[in-house]
């Protein structure tokens, strides 16, 4: 047992040497930096922030450098740097209505006070390979998709965006045509997500805590098939906003809040219809989703969850996975998931054996019966 032992540390220690071998590739060609990941991977950058639940783009590109570019692997790292942060305090709620806007678009009102802002987007590229960034050094103004485009008048004063704007929620309350939230008198503390465990049936704050850290290829599937018919939904995007907001606390020696720092989210908020009920007339009603960084997919996806799974809430059958609040909650976690089903490739020499050594029984019983309904025959 005890060479079984040392063999196996020395196989696991050469496995390390090989994964470092394989995370840095071909030392003929420049290793890839911190700084680089941070600024030319931003995309990654922002969902391993949202889903490993800290905001730190250095910390968030190291990690994604240690794991080879695995996603997964690097939300990993973060959880578990996370879990060894001593918490010295909490911040005020976010004020997004003050968000400074670098886009923000609506899917439901063509004008809108402050406007339609496409900012940097994918949405209206032709996802046609661009092969200039194959060469090195490739200059941006080089590149087919930057060359191509009709030149601007540069004399023209620069697009202002208003530093706040009205949401497109409170276009419809004026009319009361869409649910409200106000925060009802002694609102508790949601409860930490980190900290507790899940408890069923979950309260939104809750749920909305699972699905910001939830894995973005889940809630996109459970997304599409509220979209398919499988919840009793017919969404529009209110807005989606991309921006810089201040995070402010509110020391108990001060009285008062003071920012200390601004950070990049994606909110989105979806309109989704309402038929009413015996005690509610006939109105929108809402599906929220945060994402840290520039996730708009992540916060889509989590708005549309979002809203399926309120169906309890609102008195509406629960037929659909995307309703059930244990199927999405328990199953939507990447690290859980991934660790469940890797859990696999270790060793079970003893539980196939027990197993292998049923089946060939049962055969063996099979075998038997054949026999003796032949001999009776």
């Amino acid at each position: 047992m005890y060479v079984a032992v040392k063999g196996g540390e020395t196989a696991i220690l050469n496995s390390y040497k090989l994964l470092a071998e394989q995370r840095r590739g071909d030392t003929a060609q420049p290793e890839l930096s911190v700084p680089q990941i941070c600024q030319q991977l931003k995309l990654s950058v922002d969902r391993v922030m949202t889903e490993g639940s800290v905001y730190d783009p250095e910390l968030a590109a190291l990690a994604i450098k240690q794991a080879s570019g695995d996603l997964v692997e690097a939300i990993f790292l973060l959880r578990a740097y996370r879990a060894t942060l001593p918490r010295l305090g909490s911040t005020c709620p976010l004020n997004t209505s003050s968000m400074q806007l670098d886009r923000r678009i609506s899917a439901t009102f063509k004008d809108l006070p402050g406007g339609q802002v496409l900012g940097p987007t994918y949405d209206y590229t032709q996802r046609l390979l661009d092969f200039s960034l194959l060469a090195n050094a490739q200059i941006l103004d080089n590149s087919p998709e930057i060359a191509d485009l009709p030149d601007t008048d540069t004399d023209a004063a620069p697009i202002s965006v208003p530093e706040a704007v009205p949401r497109v929620v409170d276009l419809l309350n004026q009319e009361g045509l869409i649910e409200t939230f106000a925060p009802p008198a002694g609102d508790p503390t949601p409860s930490d997500l980190t900290r507790e465990p899940m408890r069923f049936p979950a309260d939104r704050a809750t749920r909305l805590q699972n699905l910001a850290r939830g894995d973005e290829g889940f809630l996109l599937a459970m997304a599409y098939s509220t979209q398919r018919g499988y919840s009793h939904t017919h969404p529009f995007v209110g807005e989606v906003r991309l921006g810089q907001v201040a995070v402010e606390i509110a020391p108990e020696e001060l009285g008062f809040a003071i920012s200390i720092g601004d950070i990049e989210i994606t909110e989105c908020e979806m309109v989704n219809q309402f038929g009413g009920s015996k005690t509610e007339p006939p109105k929108f009603t809402r599906g929220y989703g945060l994402a840290f960084g520039h996730s708009e997919r992540k916060a889509m996806a989590m708005s549309l969850v979002d809203r399926a799974l309120r169906a309890d809430e609102l008195g509406e059958a629960i037929q659909s996975p995307a309703q059930m609040q244990e199927f999405v909650l328990s199953h939507s976690d990447s690290l859980e998931a991934s660790g469940f089903v890797q859990h696999l490739k270790l060793p079970h020499y003893v539980d196939f054996q027990s197993e292998l050594e049923l089946v060939r029984k049962m055969r063996a019983q099979v075998a038997n019966t054949s026999d003796q309904t032949e001999e009776a025959a």
